[in-house]
């Protein structure tokens, strides 16, 4: 993993670190989910970059049906293996999708909510990614999706020096077709934090929701 493009892009550096002994992260809920749908009633949903699976989870808990999409092969069979230590409840909710979100394209309108944490992709292609999710969403669904914001760029959080992948919510607005859409969320909202080297500091979430007409 030599590079941060490496770290934040490519499938085998993220292979290499599920692979390790225990979690990376924390296995907590991301905090602006639960902020932005905790009031929706529960239908089906794609987590797209589900990581660990804390989101999925999470939904699943609530009573959601969740399809949980990344490119890694080994951290999906552990979240297989995850829900069904966890019982049939969660194990017939949840279902675990390989997929390189650089290129895939979701089932069309399926979703009652389409959810998206902290998958940074530069440029064109992650305006393309934007458009694949919001097309997921069936109507009167939602969207959500949840960055590091290029404010943190500023900070001593240690970002990866790769600004073209941080995204305000008006860029990811801009890059969607918004006709019919209402945007119920659109923010960059801060969040208190330790840096790597121990300092309590504030950092910010982009945060952009809509719902489809």
């Amino acid at each position: 993993m030599s590079s941060g493009h490496e770290v934040w892009y490519e499938a085998p550096a993220w292979e290499e670190r599920y692979a390790g002994d225990g979690p990376i992260f924390s296995g907590r809920v991301n905090p602006q989910l639960v902020q932005e749908v905790s009031d929706l009633p529960p239908g089906s949903a794609l987590d797209a970059g589900c990581g660990e699976g804390a989101d999925v989870f999470w939904l699943a808990g609530r009573g959601w049906r969740v399809t949980g999409a990344d490119f890694s092969a080994v951290v999906l069979r552990q979240n297989a293996a995850r829900a069904a230590a966890l019982g049939d409840d969660i194990a017939t909710r949840t279902e675990w999708v390989h997929a390189d979100l650089r290129s895939w394209d979701p089932p069309r309108g399926q979703y009652d909510l389409v959810t998206s944490h902290f998958v940074h992709q530069p440029g064109e292609a992650g305006r393309a990614f934007f458009r694949r999710l919001a097309s997921a969403v069936a109507p009167g669904g939602q969207l959500l999706v949840v960055l590091h914001s290029p404010l943190d760029l500023a900070t001593t959080m240690g970002r990866p020096d790769l600004p073209e992948g941080f995204w305000t919510a008006g860029q990811i607005a801009a890059s969607l077709d918004l006709a019919g859409w209402e945007v119920i969320t659109s923010d960059a909202r801060p969040r208190p934090a330790l840096d790597p080297g121990g300092r309590e500091i504030t950092i910010h979430d982009t945060v952009f929701r809509a719902r489809r007409g």
